[in-house]
């Protein structure tokens, strides 16, 4: 089969032809049909989560949705020929990625049925950006009904499924978001979108509400960017990172709740985020669709084309 391997730690990402997998004992073999890109598969590709077990030629991707074509001996959980998605991030790395024409995972992997009205393109957008959404929203920051938001990175996939998530409960959503993304985020519902490379962010939320924020959330930034955003937040008030920037015990000293996310995902969370698709609450991110030889040049910084939401491989 054909998949986006690299074959040591910081080495280029090349498309390569390696062996289709075979389902073991427990297992289920799935023919993608599409896989979303996500910012961690190119840190996962560098080496930055050593020591996390490994194995080489290392598939790259968690993301995907396909067909089940075959199921291992006592695998009873799916049948051959439902569809399925998921997030398939399971040690060791590089043993279940999904830039590959085929992939072989346990039964037990966080994998949910494709509903028959959503399409399989979309479904591999929705894993790790929209359970990781749906978490920060409805897990992780609790009720915002009347509060005010600041989610900084919201023109990417999470972004666009926390902002979404956090208007329908009820938050003020101040976007932080390129300008060519505002028309999209107000039809999110956001309030407010502040382009940080047309006006100071801190400063502009700073001016416009004195007396702070009631909770931050970034997607995107580094721990002195994190710190200095964190300080828009009230006492009171909650500031959540998923990079694990955050100095916990500095942000509690002044009467700030610091949290580091780290996803957990679920095929409950899987089947929440579908119906929250197909009943409307919320809408995919724009996908951007691209072949399997597109990979490695996106991955290396050589292809810039200009992306808001998901990259998604159609296989």
């Amino acid at each position: 089969m054909r998949a986006v391997i690299v074959n040591e730690y910081g080495s280029a990402p090349v498309v390569a032809e390696i062996p289709t997998p075979q389902p073991k004992a427990g297992q289920v073999l799935i023919r993608l049909s599409a896989a979303g890109m996500n910012p961690m598969d190119r840190s996962l590709a560098s080496g930055d989560w050593r020591p996390m077990p490994a194995i080489f030629p290392m598939v790259l991707g968690a993301d995907g949705a396909g067909l089940i074509e075959e199921v291992g001996e006592g695998a009873t959980r799916f049948a051959v020929g439902q569809n399925v998605f998921g997030q398939l991030f399971i040690p060791p790395l590089g043993s279940t990625g999904t830039y590959a024409e085929y992939v072989a995972v346990t039964e037990d992997a966080p994998l949910a049925l494709v509903p028959d009205e959503l399409d399989l393109v979309v479904a591999s957008a929705l894993p790790t950006a929209g359970m990781t959404g749906l978490s920060l929203v409805e897990d992780v920051l609790g009720p915002l009904t009347g509060k005010t938001l600041l989610i900084v990175g919201a023109g990417g996939g999470v972004g666009t499924f926390a902002t979404q998530f956090a208007v329908n409960a009820g938050a003020r959503v101040i976007a932080n978001a390129r300008e060519a993304a505002t028309v999209r985020m107000r039809g999110y519902g956001a309030a407010e979108v502040i382009d940080h490379t047309a006006m100071p962010l801190v400063g502009t939320v700073r001016k416009a509400r004195p007396g702070g924020i009631d909770a931050l959330l970034d997607l995107v930034s580094d721990g002195d960017a994190f710190a200095e955003l964190a300080g828009l937040v009230r006492p009171g008030g909650t500031a959540v990172t998923t990079r694990y920037v955050a100095d916990i015990e500095a942000l509690e000293a002044r009467g700030v709740t610091g949290i580091n996310f780290a996803l957990q995902p679920s095929v409950e969370s899987l089947d929440r985020l579908a119906d929250a698709l197909l009943t409307g609450r919320i809408v995919a991110p724009p996908i951007t669709r691209i072949s399997l030889d597109d990979v490695p040049a996106i991955l290396s910084g050589e292809d810039n084309r200009p992306v808001g939401g998901k990259v998604v491989i159609a296989l």
